[in-house]
């Protein structure tokens, strides 16, 4: 709680204030605003799920296109529930520990979980994404009460803050050349798959570019 309360959790807990905004704008009531973060808790997939509920669209569309949205989820927890899982382990702690699995308490993970003892990772795990959660919680409160209080870019610009933080995260844990490159190739590439590609498959297409091309440069494993 200490390590997520230092910057983690009031990023993402500020980064949610718009989700509230949002929620109040299309008339949900709070309780459904914050259920949403707990839920969800993915800003983007809130958005696109207020956003949809607002231009009428059907709950199914809906559904896929919150699911598409988190897909970006499925090889996050791939590669943090090794660091986490312990023998014994049944499945519904694993599935627990996924639904955690966001970006700022996976990148973070990523950097602090291999200094933790193996038998108090869960623990320590839990108990920085839920420190995390709680202030995305307070923080789509809080959004919801302050829509006419806050101007229109500023409550959009929040939204920008966990992204900003995922890159500065990322940066602050390189190791390798491989990671250098995964994050200079996909910078690069964004644009130009945006410009060339688009229709929501342009992050995609750019991710595995550059994450092939890094995964080749990695350090080589020395032979057993």
């Amino acid at each position: 709680m200490r390590d997520a309360l230092s910057l983690p959790a009031w990023v993402v807990g500020f980064g949610l204030i718009g989700v509230g905004s949002l929620a109040s704008d299309v008339g949900y009531p709070v309780e459904v605003a914050v259920l949403s973060t707990m839920l969800v808790w993915a800003g983007p997939s809130q958005v696109i799920f207020f956003a949809s509920i607002a231009a009428g669209a059907a709950w199914s569309a809906i559904a896929i296109a919150v699911g598409f949205a988190s897909l970006r989820f499925l090889p996050m927890t791939v590669a943090i529930l090794p660091l986490l899982r312990r023998p014994g382990q049944g499945v519904g702690v694993q599935l627990l520990l996924a639904h955690y699995v966001a970006v700022t308490a996976w990148t973070e993970g990523l950097r602090r979980l291999p200094d933790v003892p193996p038998p108090q990772r869960v623990a320590y795990f839990l108990g920085f994404a839920n420190t995390c959660m709680a202030m995305s919680s307070l923080g789509t409160f809080l959004g919801y009460y302050l829509i006419g209080a806050l101007p229109i870019p500023f409550a959009a610009g929040l939204m920008c803050l966990t992204p900003i933080f995922f890159l500065a995260s990322l940066s602050a844990g390189l190791r390798h050349r491989g990671d250098v490159a995964a994050i200079v190739l996909g910078l690069a590439l964004a644009p130009i798959c945006d410009r060339f590609i688009g229709g929501g498959f342009d992050l995609i297409v750019a991710g595995l570019i550059a994450g092939s091309i890094a995964f080749a440069l990695r350090p080589g494993k020395s032979a057993p």
